[in-house]
């Protein structure tokens, strides 16, 4: 299928930049990996009038680890992330997610920063996003701002992002070495979107009960969520049987998904208490 007409402009600076996408009145659109732009396009879904290619934006690809978290780039790729070893450390969960993102020729080209601008409820990137409280640092003609994981996110497809901003960074908190994670999704196909997915952590007190327990989900809502209530089935509990199938029962009460081509809603809500189940026995051990 044919692209519709569009011009192209590829930038040397943030700055020059942000001038391109305020100059289109909303109808330009940046361009990192294209793996979810390009076919919107080629589909008609989306048809900006300008295309701004950000790959000769200097500083936007780097992955920074500290004691304060990690600081994942806007043009950081997921093959980035798998590579990077230091992350099986500083951030299990992340790599662990990033290993269900489609197909390696799409982790070849595929960024942070587009998947987080493209919001797909099904997609893995918001999701520990969200699981794991992330700051969203963007930039735009009016300067730059932070927005929390939970605030960026407003639908299926739809973000906190004002026209002329671009994001620069994801942070992720610092991960403590004790804690315990756990990620799982189901699709039709290895690398297709998820019916369902969990990302969830806990750490542990001093008696061995979980505390601090973030639960997300994604596939199943217009946006990935924490799921509250199963957070508090967690929290000050042993994580055993019992409390695992208490948390999966709570997961699946908490989510209502709608209903379309590839599962009915009753279908995903059951998947999603499933998923929950399997992270936390993984997380479990």
């Amino acid at each position: 299928m044919k692209m519709p007409p569009f011009e192209y402009a590829c930038p040397t600076s943030l700055s020059e930049a942000v001038k391109l996408l305020a100059s289109h009145d909303g109808e330009a659109k940046a361009l990192a990996g294209g793996q979810s732009l390009l076919p919107m396009m080629a589909f008609r879904v989306a048809q900006p009038t300008l295309l701004v290619d950000l790959r000769k934006l200097s500083g936007l690809g780097e992955i920074k680890i500290s004691a304060d978290g990690v600081r994942l780039g806007a043009l950081v790729r997921w093959r980035d992330i798998e590579d990077d070893d230091r992350l099986d450390a500083a951030h299990p969960l992340l790599k662990a997610a990033i290993a269900h993102v489609a197909h390696y020729q799409i982790r070849n080209r595929g960024t942070v920063g587009g998947s987080i601008a493209h919001a797909d409820p099904a997609a893995e990137m918001p999701g520990i996003a969200v699981a794991c409280d992330a700051e969203i640092a963007v930039m735009g003609k009016a300067g730059a701002r932070i927005i929390k994981a939970a605030d960026f996110f407003l639908g299926a497809l739809t973000t906190a992002l004002q026209p002329d901003e671009i994001i620069t960074e994801v942070r992720l908190p610092a991960w403590p070495a004790s804690r315990r994670s756990g990620f799982q999704e189901f699709a039709r196909r290895r690398g297709d979107f998820a019916m369902a997915g969990a990302a969830l952590f806990y750490d542990l007190d001093k008696s061995g009960k979980a505390s601090n327990a973030h639960v997300g989900v994604i596939g199943v809502g217009d946006r990935p969520r924490r799921l509250k209530p199963v957070e508090a089935v967690l929290n000050g509990s042993a994580i055993d049987e019992a409390t695992i199938a208490k948390a999966a029962a709570a997961a699946s009460a908490a989510v209502e998904p709608q209903e379309d081509i590839h599962a009915s809603a009753a279908y995903r809500r059951s998947l999603t208490g499933t998923m929950v189940e399997r992270a936390l026995k993984s997380a479990a051990g």
